[in-house]
């Protein structure tokens, strides 16, 4: 039984930012608007788009700033632009017609050049939450979304760890992620009673600290 499904993200992600501990790994989202995109663009220098309702990578866009020039890339293509204003007029026409949030951008670890996040799965068992899954996803050559629709490659988590970390300590990190989804699921149940599925995008920095991307209820 699926239990309850939940598609907007920023219901989530506001359920999770009521958690102090948990906060601190939740990137800085906005609602999106020109206002809010050119303010995380000059905190960071990166952030990613992505529609509230949808999965997959679809529609996801990475929008840059640096030495004062904007861009943004959709897929394998890229767009510069010498002013906020160009730019953002561009990315209106190029997003997909439907309400976005703004992520704050994470630098990845990476494998090859190539990023890489996770995806934890667990579902409700007799009343009790169960690890259906912990694996990697590698973006294709090219991309920087990871999802294996868009063609990323999928790894057990322990080697995308250690493939992408080096010299941090795996089986600590895996106990962090853990720990950090148990924590979650508490926070997901309380705020949403009946989910009995959920899927956890993590991705961890080029430092080693764990960032939550998104919850997902209905995990694929």
């Amino acid at each position: 039984m699926a239990g309850r499904q939940l598609a907007d993200k920023w219901l989530k992600t506001e359920a999770l930012l009521k958690d102090a501990e948990v906060a601190v790994h939740v990137p800085q989202t906005r609602k999106y608007s020109a206002e809010a995109l050119q303010g995380v663009l000059h905190q960071f220098g990166m952030a990613v788009i992505k529609p509230v309702r949808g999965g997959g990578g679809y529609g996801v866009i990475k929008v840059t700033y640096a030495g004062g020039s904007y861009g943004f890339t959709y897929m394998s293509r890229s767009w510069s632009f010498k002013s906020f204003d160009a730019m953002f007029r561009a990315l209106n026409k190029a997003k997909v017609g439907r309400k976005y949030i703004i992520q704050q951008g994470i630098h990845l670890a990476r494998i090859g050049g190539r990023p890489i996040d996770y995806r934890v799965k667990v579902a409700k068992q007799n009343g009790k939450w169960v690890y259906r899954s912990m694996l990697g996803r590698l973006a294709r050559p090219g991309l920087f979304v990871t999802n294996l629709a868009k063609g990323g490659t999928q790894l057990s988590a322990r080697e995308g760890l250690r493939r992408s970390l080096g010299k941090v300590p795996i089986r600590k990190k895996r106990e962090e992620m853990r720990a950090l989804t148990n924590k979650c699921i508490s926070i997901m149940e309380s705020a949403f009673p009946g989910v009995g599925e959920l899927g956890f995008d993590y991705g961890i920095d080029t430092s080693g600290k764990i960032w939550i991307f998104e919850v997902n209820t209905r995990p694929q």
